[in-house]
């Protein structure tokens, strides 16, 4: 969607009749279906006279495409500025112009990332160039008129309240690469930016290359397909087997052929293959050039799977991004606007009131933006209040839009070394369930040993990781979590302390948080839940804080409302005991199930730590 598009002459007559504006303002209303801020508003009439000078002064032909505001297809992104032309040598190019309304900016020593004064605070956000190039790589991979066509993109970012600094903050050496593909224009710079525009736009006949921008079609192309599908090839971490074939071939099957709104609900607990079966799906809708991405709530789970396609390739991780996202994203989606998106732990989807979520239901937003959508999902890894993408909620959303729904079952564990008796034990044991293997699991097939001291377990996980194998410390949210403006933005203070055992340390870094399950610097931290569910690892040493508790009169497990630290995990559960006590156990199932050969736990809680000894005691 573009909600201004126009030539060049009349562009300039609007921003001088002093219009343009309230254009933009009713394109927004009628296309967004709500009016803008009076932010954006004046944010349009601010920039768009520093636009009209630059496009005037450069002296390009009245055909000279002009979108403003451009909805980046099958996304929630909006391109500031687009003009469309030809250069001298008469190629077709569309010029994309991020435009910002900063006056000042920091750097940081993270990828691409900056500081600057947003809503109210100094906060991070990403460099205006990789913003701008970002747009530029979605369309060139995705849009169809780039990549079957002769159209040529090309990227850049205007600060025009900016005064520029020396040195530069958006220019320091960590930046350099991506202000050399997509420069940066500052206040002084408008006669640099002018000559910028007339290059590549100078010749005019641009409206023609703006229809095909705006109509092209949206599927990935073969070029990206390939790149992706190569990664699998013959990858043995992504082989199915058994009945993960089974829900594979019936998501393929179902996504290609089916003219209906249908919802597949993969339902599997943890080990099953879920992501696994996920992937390889999504890999070959994207190789049939079916518009589909991978949605993903947890963000350790989204960059794992980034990072790990991307080969260790700045460049290739910036073009994946594309096609992974939040939960979050589809809010203002159109029906049926996507084939497919595929939800891998969709029962953390959230509902209304959650923290940064605008809508009213995650499930409902994609069960609606998608002609086919598909959930993985496991009831029994809801762990928050706002957690809503149970299979009831999503039957009943289906319900309300008229889709098919068809449900696919995972049992058989292919992780835990195979030791489904193992999960079957930590259900019996935390008292989630009843099972069989009330009394332990099939001798080894599994490694795990409770200890008195949480010393002497983190010294078993450090031998795991020097014999070779990825091992990772996990704690219950058992402790605050100190922040940024605290000084711990990079692990400083160690949060995690149990004294009576002289035993501390420090929660995940908080910089780059998502890559510490991957980050061997790293793995002298402790991933909490909301940085390990969804990956696993070789062996996990699990501490158990005070927040679980074993009561011997009742013999029974529960929770402590006061040392339990999630404060959106335990929002209004003051007075439901058992809600909060189910909860928390399911924490504690995910953080045990997350080592593929072993695991290794310390109960803060004597008697807990007693009693989970006593169920190892098959005699």
């Amino acid at each position: 969607m573009i909600l201004y598009r126009n030539n060049t002459a009349d562009f300039i007559d609007e921003v001088e009749r002093n219009i343009i504006g309230e254009q933009i303002a009713s394109a927004y209303l009628k296309g967004m279906g709500r009016r803008a801020s009076d932010g954006e508003r004046r944010a349009w009439n601010n920039s768009m006279r520093f636009m009209e000078t630059i496009v005037r002064k450069s002296n390009i032909p009245d055909d000279c495409g002009i979108l403003i505001e451009y909805n980046i297809p099958s996304t929630s992104k909006r391109v500031d500025f687009v003009i469309t032309g030809q250069d001298q040598d008469n190629s077709s190019n569309f010029l994309i112009i991020e435009l910002k309304q900063w006056e000042s900016a920091e750097a940081t020593d993270k990828e691409d990332i900056v500081k600057t004064f947003l809503n109210n605070g100094v906060r991070e956000t990403i460099h205006p160039a990789y913003q701008a190039y970002s747009y530029k790589k979605y369309l060139s991979d995705m849009n169809s008129a780039v990549y079957e066509g002769d159209v040529r993109a090309i990227s850049c970012a205007y600060l025009h309240n900016y005064q520029k600094k020396n040195p530069e903050p958006l220019l320091q050496e960590q930046y350099k690469e991506i202000v050399k593909d997509t420069p940066v224009f500052f206040s002084s710079d408008a006669e640099k930016l002018e000559d910028f525009v007339a290059r590549y736009v100078g010749k005019g006949n641009g409206l023609g290359i703006l229809y095909e921008i705006e109509n092209g079609k949206i599927a990935p192309s073969k070029k990206f397909v390939d790149y992706v599908a190569d990664v699998f090839e013959g990858n043995p971490v992504y082989t199915l087997l058994d009945e993960q074939k089974v829900a594979y071939s019936s998501i393929v099957d179902i996504a290609l052929k089916t003219k209906t709104k249908t919802a597949i609900i993969v339902n599997g607990g943890p080990g099953t293959g879920k992501s696994v079966v996920a992937m390889n799906a999504f890999v070959t809708l994207l190789e049939k050039r079916l518009n589909v991405r991978f949605v993903a709530p947890n963000a350790s789970f989204r960059e794992c799977m980034v990072d790990t396609l991307g080969k260790q390739s700045s460049a290739n991780k910036k073009r994946l991004k594309a096609l992974f996202s939040g939960s979050g994203s589809y809010v203002n989606s159109y029906t049926d606007e996507f084939d497919t998106l595929i939800c891998d732990e969709a029962h953390r989807l959230k509902k209304k009131g959650a923290f940064m979520y605008s809508g009213e239901s995650q499930v409902e937003d994609i069960v609606k933006a998608a002609r086919v959508s598909v959930f993985f999902v496991d009831d029994n890894q809801m762990i928050r209040p706002d957690d809503e993408g149970s299979v009831a909620r999503i039957k009943e959303v289906c319900e309300k839009h008229n889709a098919d729904v068809v449900e696919v079952k995972l049992v058989a564990q292919f992780r835990c070394s195979g030791a489904e008796g193992y999960l079957n034990w930590v259900d019996h044991t935390l008292q989630i369930q009843d099972t069989g293997n009330y009394d332990g699991w099939d001798e080894g097939t599994y490694d795990f040993k409770v200890f008195d001291d949480p010393n002497e377990m983190f010294i078993e996980v450090c031998k795991r990781n020097d014999a070779g194998f990825k091992a990772r410390m996990l704690a219950g949210f058992a402790w605050t979590w100190s922040d940024a403006k605290s000084g711990n933005d990079n692990a400083q203070k160690e949060d995690v302390t149990i004294p009576e055992c002289n035993f501390s340390m420090p929660w995940n870094s908080r910089k780059d948080q998502y890559t510490w399950a991957t980050d061997e610097d790293k793995r002298n931290q402790i991933g909490c839940i909301h940085t390990s569910q969804g990956l696993e690892f070789d062996y996990v040493g699990v501490i158990i804080g005070n927040d679980l508790r074993f009561d011997e009169n009742s013999h029974t497990i529960y929770a402590s409302f006061d040392d339990y630290y999630d404060t959106a995990g335990k929002k209004g559960l003051k007075n439901q005991q058992a809600r909060l006590t189910a909860y928390v156990k399911r924490i504690y199932k995910v953080l045990m199930s997350r080592g593929m050969k072993g695991c290794y736990v310390y109960c803060r809680d004597e008697k807990l730590r007693e009693y989970l000894k006593e169920r190892m005691n098959k005699d």
